[in-house]
């Protein structure tokens, strides 16, 4: 059983997430692509967040005719006054300011759609108040992959790297998070994408009528939507450290968990497919440790070490190839005990799946 529980693995290693370990970027175009660009920007009470990094965003090296859209949702806080201050430097600002909730509407989609619908451009650049851009590229990065075709472009939105081992653990799960949707869409099996870094076209968020099919549920914004639209032929990745976001990390347990069991509980709305291939990956995981331990004490032990040392030896030159890639090799002194954590870490979260979604903050 464990032989079979780590050759599962090692199929996802050797067929999925070296894609990602492995990755070669295209070759340069000719000329490159430069689409008039809108960034929609949802924020609630996020004056502090917006004096920091908005002004990354308003301050992209992008020569081509682009707009800032923040919608203002529904703040108590200062950030009203940021906002006109800002805008008295920066003509591309514009600023959507909401003063209602909407009814039965949970979540940020109501915000995220009026800043969609009121944008001017076809590509739509998405992130979070939280959020600063890695470079004064990613604007340029990001827009460049929309080739003819192209609808969906899935980026990597990273953590500021902070001393601690909280900070090291979220920045390994959000790791783990991307080698799985960057890497299965690079095999022609997109299913999700993060909000701190995402785009699409208008148009393919209007001819799919939003967030209708998905407004009862409070978040999946972006991995639902991403999960209903993205397609084999019509996705792409941005894997460029210059098109990267970063964001602030949670400074506590309590409130890291809380995000990500808000998260967790889109997973269950996923198309079928995409839910068994991460059930199984996940199952295998959770699997493979306690048929370890097993297998030493039931069995002869040096037999349990050549599927234990195979899969850590497989993971091992995958994972630091990808850490590498998304500028995360920090985390690679420790993977073994990473990976230890991710089984406890899957005990923790996978109940949420089966929890009634919060709100959204």
């Amino acid at each position: 059983m464990l032989t079979l529980v780590c050759l599962v693995q090692l199929y996802y290693y050797g067929y999925f997430f070296r894609r990602l370990a492995f990755y070669k970027e295209p070759a340069p175009r000719q000329q490159s692509l430069q689409h008039p660009v809108s960034v929609v920007i949802c924020a609630r009470d996020e004056a502090g967040n917006l004096t920091r990094n908005l002004p990354g965003v308003l301050l992209q090296q992008y020569p081509t005719t682009n707009e800032v859209i923040v919608v203002n949702d529904n703040s108590v806080d200062e950030s009203r006054y940021v906002l006109a201050e800002l805008q008295k430097t920066y003509r591309k600002l514009q600023i959507i300011e909401l003063t209602q909730e909407a009814k039965l509407i949970d979540g940020k989609k109501f915000p995220l759609s009026i800043g969609i619908k009121e944008a001017r451009h076809e590509v739509m650049l998405l992130t979070d108040a939280d959020c600063v851009p890695a470079t004064e590229h990613w604007m340029f990065r990001m827009q460049d992959a929309f080739a003819p075709g192209i609808e969906v472009a899935l980026g990597y939105g990273a953590y500021h790297k902070q001393p601690g081992v909280l900070n090291k653990l979220i920045r390994f799960e959000t790791f783990h998070t991307a080698l799985q949707y960057l890497s299965y869409a690079l095999a022609g099996k997109p299913y999700m994408g993060v909000g701190r870094n995402l785009a699409y076209r208008k148009g393919t968020f209007l001819r799919n009528k939003g967030f209708a099919s998905i407004n009862h549920i409070p978040s999946g914004d972006d991995d639902l939507f991403v999960n209903k639209v993205a397609t084999k032929e019509n996705t792409t990745v941005v894997i460029d450290p210059d098109a990267f976001t970063l964001s602030a990390p949670k400074q506590s347990w309590t409130e890291w968990r809380k995000q990500k069991a808000r998260h967790y509980t889109a997973g269950k709305y996923y198309k079928a497919g995409h839910k068994a291939l991460l059930a199984t990956y996940t199952a295998t995981f959770l699997l493979f440790y306690p048929l370890f331990i097993a297998s030493l004490l039931l069995f002869d032990w040096r037999l349990a070490l050549i599927p234990f040392l195979s899969r850590l030896i497989v993971q091992g030159i995958v994972w630091k190839k990808a850490m590498t890639r998304l500028q995360e090799a920090d985390l690679f002194a420790i993977y073994p005990l990473l990976d230890l954590w991710m089984f406890f870490y899957y005990l923790v979260f996978i109940p949420t799946l089966w929890k009634k979604p919060g709100k959204w903050k």
